[in-house]
């Protein structure tokens, strides 16, 4: 069973600014290499990298609740100009609603069981409008 990483998404009120803030950066990453790939830096490398890597996804926690998740496609660990180590979580295009979660803030990443992560959206819940969605969750009640 694949284990996942689970990181806030600082700067960002909704999925929807999410998904068109990686959207902007991986057009601009593109124009300066047509290969470029979109990736979060961090400066803690996963030690469990085989598992995360089998399956793994990165869940994004927005304004209180996890609501999306973006496949895990490499970890590329490197060191900085400053002599730090870090690392790029290397993601797929596509962000992928989940049903919402709540969960406490924290710092950094963390890993995610399988068992405790949300659900993908299904079509039925794609349905409800996006600020109703918003109002539910933080009610509990999505």
């Amino acid at each position: 069973m694949a284990l996942h990483l689970i990181k806030l998404c600082v700067g960002v009120t909704t999925l929807e600014e999410q998904r068109d803030w990686a959207k902007r950066r991986l057009a601009f990453m593109r124009r300066l290499d047509p290969k470029a790939r979109l990736f979060h830096t961090t400066r803690m490398v996963p030690k469990r990298l085989d598992e995360v890597l089998d399956g793994g996804s990165l869940y994004w926690v927005i304004k209180g609740q996890v609501q999306a998740r973006q496949k895990l496609i490499d970890i590329e660990p490197f060191v900085d100009a400053g002599g730090t180590r870090r690392c790029h979580l290397v993601l797929d295009d596509e962000i992928i609603p989940t049903l919402w979660q709540p969960k406490r803030a924290f710092q950094g990443w963390r890993y995610f069981k399988a068992e405790d992560a949300p659900q993908d959206v299904g079509v039925t819940d794609q349905e409800i409008p996006q600020n109703l969605r918003q109002e539910l969750g933080e009610l509990g009640l999505l």
